[in-house]
């Protein structure tokens, strides 16, 4: 039970996601960063170069460590590490250049241009504006019952006010007296 999301993109920057399972995803087992695909397994016409990709836990692949594993590398540049200061190396944790089945991702170049609009993601696009809209009307409502419920706190506090003092001169008058 393997299953793949390939981030699938071109030369002109547009990009698209699939979803291959099963026995749809294993032409890509075994396969290393860096070699050529044939397009027909995502239903497009061409050749496609697989560039990384990740594990379930996010983990990079990088194409400089053979197997599958999973290593500590002593890294100063490249994927997987980020340089905060110059000449820094640390030992960061990559996963090999071969696919296997517990990568999660596999990012994909695509020699040609991509045609392919999916109608479900227009769907919910549609849908979404609809739920904003729905999601804005409360809040608006509730807006407006803000201010009567601050209105209806500064009274209680003026109250409040008026009563200490009285307290206060009724404490004073037997001390007074005594």
């Amino acid at each position: 039970m393997t299953n793949f999301k390939l981030a699938i993109s071109d030369k002109k920057g547009k990009s698209i996601t699939k979803e291959l399972k099963d026995t749809e995803a294993n032409p890509l087992l075994g396969l290393q960063v860096g070699s050529d695909v044939d397009a027909t397994i995502v239903g497009m016409s061409g050749k496609m170069r697989i560039t990384g990709g990740s594990d379930k836990s996010g983990v990079p692949m990088r194409s400089d460590v053979h197997g599958m594993a999973r290593k500590y590398v002593l890294l100063s540049k490249g994927v997987g590490f980020q340089e905060n200061e110059k000449g820094l190396r640390k030992r960061k944790l990559v996963r090999g250049n071969t696919i296997s089945d517990e990568i999660f991702q596999i990012n994909i170049k695509f020699d040609g241009e991509i045609k392919d609009v999916e109608e479900p993601k227009k769907e919910a696009t549609e849908e979404e504006p609809k739920k904003e809209a729905a999601k804005e009307e409360p809040k608006k409502e509730a807006a407006k019952k803000e201010p009567k419920k601050e209105a209806a706190k500064k009274e209680p506090k003026k109250e409040a006010a008026k009563k200490e003092p009285k307290k206060e001169a009724a404490k004073k008058e037997p001390k007074k007296n005594a």
